[in-house]
């Protein structure tokens, strides 16, 4: 079982950037695939950006490519979501989720065991 403690939120002025860092405990994080989730009130969990286990792998939402960077480091047990260029619709709980069954990067919420307890985005106009 990993636990996952995201940081980095905050309110920044559109434009404006913001790093999210998600620490994982246990010695096993590089069997993990792990992503970034986002939800807005009102709405659906969202996928925003997943990473292999090496790394080597690299999907993003839509609505972030060009903007936002996924990043892992598995010697400090940690995944990276640096975000450019926000803005107020980037506004969410941002969650960090990871997967140990199968080294793709999945979509859909479903596919994640476990799960952060979210950080909070605040992109003002």
């Amino acid at each position: 079982q990993v636990q996952l403690v995201e940081t980095g939120g905050g309110l920044v002025q559109a434009g404006g950037s913001l790093r999210l860092s998600c620490a994982a405990s246990g010695r096993t994080f590089s069997r993990y695939t792990m992503a970034w989730f986002r939800q807005a009130p009102g709405k659906e969990r969202e996928f925003v950006a997943g990473i292999s286990r090496s790394g080597g792998t690299i999907h993003y939402a839509d609505s972030v490519k060009g903007r936002f960077t996924i990043s892992r480091d598995n010697a400090k047990n940690t995944v990276y979501l640096q975000m450019n260029s926000l803005k107020p619709e980037d506004t969410a709980v941002y969650y960090c989720a990871a997967d140990m069954a199968i080294d793709v990067v999945g979509l859909s919420r479903s596919l994640y065991d476990y799960w952060g307890q979210g950080t909070q985005v605040t992109v003002s106009s």
